[in-house]
């Protein structure tokens, strides 16, 4: 059992570490599932306000971005973001661009400004009387354990919600699954399905797609936006064992006030 553990964190890690971080997104239909529902008086208040609205500067949204003061009982690096974007990745179909430009933390072309921050599960803590196979189980655990890439990003005027919905129509698009290929290497998402309900924001989708990794091994991924006002806030979560990142999307709607 140990060492399929072994191989499987390796696997993980190494498809991780292209950086390849792209969802296969689901149908019109499965949007309306996974889509918040906003009161009328919000919608009607942001819809008001989007027009004028003034996008916000890298360094004013940095400030927006989860922060280990926000995320107790987790391990927050903007390290772990850094490393992401310093090995670009792009999608094999261009129609699904706009999920490469969230999931890999790459800014879009009408952002005005872009944070980003790495969020990671805190290791269980063992007693002092754990053996040596359990100190090892729990290291490699520790290295496949669930991270989220949060990415947020913000736009002049109607910006966010154009840039919402260009998330949406290449989900329609990338349905099926699709390859993302970095320096010569691919990692191939091979379907999606609804995620748990969003209800934070002014409208939200969330997703969840396996990413294959060999001898028929699947890794199961998470993938969140959330639009509040002209901000978009981006949610991509990994690892051999995974669920939505509930608390990680929470801390940071709640951040964006």
């Amino acid at each position: 059992m140990r060492t399929a553990l072994v191989r499987r964190t390796v696997l993980t890690a190494s498809a991780v570490s292209l950086g390849l971080l792209v969802t296969a997104c689901g149908s019109g239909d499965t949007d309306a599932k996974t889509d918040a529902k906003p009161s009328a008086a919000a919608s009607a208040a942001a819809s008001s306000a989007a027009p004028g609205a003034k996008g916000k500067t890298d360094a004013e949204v940095a400030a927006l971005v989860v922060t280990q003061a926000d995320l107790a009982d987790h391990v927050v690096s903007a390290e772990t973001a850094a490393k992401v974007v310093a090995m670009p990745a792009e999608a094999e179909n261009a129609s699904c661009k706009p999920l490469v430009q969230i999931m890999a933390s790459q800014k879009n072309a009408t952002a005005t400004g872009l944070g980003r921050t790495g969020v990671k599960d805190k290791a269980k803590e063992l007693p002092a009387s754990a053996s040596a196979e359990e100190k090892v189980e729990a290291a490699l655990k520790a290295i496949g354990g669930a991270q989220t890439l949060v990415t947020v990003s913000s736009y002049d005027g109607k910006g966010a919600e154009e840039a919402f919905a260009a998330v949406k129509t290449a989900a329609t698009a990338c349905a099926a699954g699709f390859t993302v290929t970095s320096d010569g290497d691919k990692v191939k998402y091979t379907g999606v399905t609804p995620g748990a309900a969003v209800t934070g924001g002014d409208e939200a989708v969330a997703y969840t797609a396996p990413m294959d990794l060999e001898d028929g091994e699947k890794s199961t991924t998470h993938f969140v936006v959330v639009r509040k006002g002209n901000t978009l806030a981006g949610f991509y979560t990994w690892g051999l064992k995974t669920e939505q990142p509930k608390a990680v999307v929470d801390a940071q709607v709640k951040k964006l006030g």
